[in-house]
């Protein structure tokens, strides 16, 4: 078999691939952010003490954290648009599941985060004076970004990686632009080889920054 890359001109990346490699950048941001976001308050949610908060947030983040996410995009891709009675489109679809989904995982990271914390820093916050909501902005928090940083930004590049599983629903990723440049020009195995390689030098750059950014938190500890 010999391969043949030439079919890969600048014009046929921009037509094909471009937008796919753009709406998985946008889930991967929007879904961190989100997830992110979510995940804090189901984190504070299982360390509230109280149980009428902490049990739904656990049974929410240990049910997600076992299942696998494609059953996930296509339950929701399915189920939803058959409960409101109107279909809610791939993107939108993708966007909702890969939010919710995530934020289990960064909620996990997050917790551990919190806990890193030293509980005399806290003790300290309510010797001044500080509400539990003022401890837990001003002090509590701050410190847990910084400590789980590396770990949420891994995350996020796993989540990345994980855009490709929107295949299953029909959006355009980065994947599904290289799957139409290998259909249109009879190329499959060439596109899929580039696409690896595209993945791999992403998600490996991405790697090394937060490597780099591991190290100097660890200087500043």
């Amino acid at each position: 078999m010999n391969l043949d890359f030439s079919f890969l001109s600048w014009d046929v990346i921009r037509s094909y691939v471009a937008t796919g490699f753009i709406f998985s950048i946008q889930l991967t941001l929007i879904a961190m952010v989100g997830g992110i976001a979510l995940g804090t308050v189901l984190a504070l949610m299982r360390l509230s003490g109280k149980k009428w908060l902490e049990m739904p947030a656990t049974v929410y983040v240990d049910t997600l954290r076992s299942i696998p996410l494609v059953m996930v995009i296509m339950w929701f891709f399915l189920l939803i648009p058959f409960l409101i009675g109107q279909p809610i489109g791939a993107e939108v679809s993708a966007i909702v599941t890969f939010t919710l989904f995530e934020a289990a995982y960064y909620s996990e990271i997050m917790r551990a985060g919190i806990q890193s914390v030293p509980k005399g820093q806290v003790h300290a916050g309510y010797a001044v004076g500080m509400t539990y909501a003022q401890t837990t902005k001003l002090i509590v928090l701050p410190q847990a970004f910084r400590n789980m940083l590396p770990v949420l930004l891994t995350q996020t590049i796993i989540l990345f990686q994980d855009t490709s599983l929107v295949y299953a629903i029909g959006a355009y990723d980065l994947l599904k632009g290289f799957e139409t440049v290998g259909r249109n020009f009879n190329r499959p195995v060439e596109t899929y080889l580039v696409a690896a390689l595209v993945y791999f030098a992403i998600c490996f750059s991405l790697s090394q920054l937060v490597r780099q950014l591991q190290k100097k938190i660890a200087i500043i500890r």
